[in-house]
C-alpha cells in the first residue's frame, strides 16, 4: 500500500494544520490556493496579480511534489466574478498549457462573496503518468 506523503514550498502555507497538496503513490492532490504572493506572502488588490501569482502556486506546487504543470490533469477554480474574470484566468491558462491537444480539464465555479480572495483553485496531478 502507498504511503501518502505532504508536499509543502517555500512561499506559501496554510492557517490551518494541512499540507500544500497531499500524494499518494503517483497522485497529487492539492488543497486550496489563492493567489498571494509567493516572495512577498501579500495578496494584490487587483485579479490579474492574484490570477498570475495562483499559477506560480500551481507549478511550485507541482514541482515540490516531483512533477511539472504537464503532469496536471484537473484544476478547479473558484472566481468572485466568473463572468468578468475569466480573460485574466484564461491568459495565464494558456501561457501555462500552450498546447491545445494537451490541456487539463477546468471547472469554474463561484467564491463566496465574502471571501477576502478573488480567485482560489485547487488541482489534481499524476506523477509521471
Amino acid at each position: 500500500m502507498a504511503t501518502r506523503k505532504s508536499v509543502n514550498y517555500p512561499g506559501y502555507s496554510h492557517q490551518n494544520p494541512i499540507p500544500n497538496a497531499s500524494l499518494i503513490g503517483n497522485i497529487v492532490m492539492s488543497s486550496i490556493m489563492n493567489g498571494t504572493d509567493p516572495a512577498t506572502r501579500t495578496m494584490p488588490a487587483d485579479l490579474a496579480s492574484q490570477v498570475a501569482n495562483i499559477f506560480k502556486h500551481i507549478e511550485l506546487c507541482v514541482e515540490a511534489a516531483g512533477g511539472s504543470p504537464d503532469d496536471i490533469i484537473k484544476v478547479n477554480f473558484w472566481m468572485k466574478q466568473p463572468s468578468t474574470g475569466r480573460a485574466s484566468l484564461n491568459d495565464e491558462w494558456v501561457k501555462m498549457f500552450p498546447d491545445e491537444a494537451s490541456r487539463p480539464a477546468r471547472h469554474t465555479l463561484q467564491l463566496s462573496a465574502d471571501s477576502p480572495n478573488q480567485v482560489t483553485c485547487d488541482f489534481t496531478a499524476v506523477i509521471g503518468g
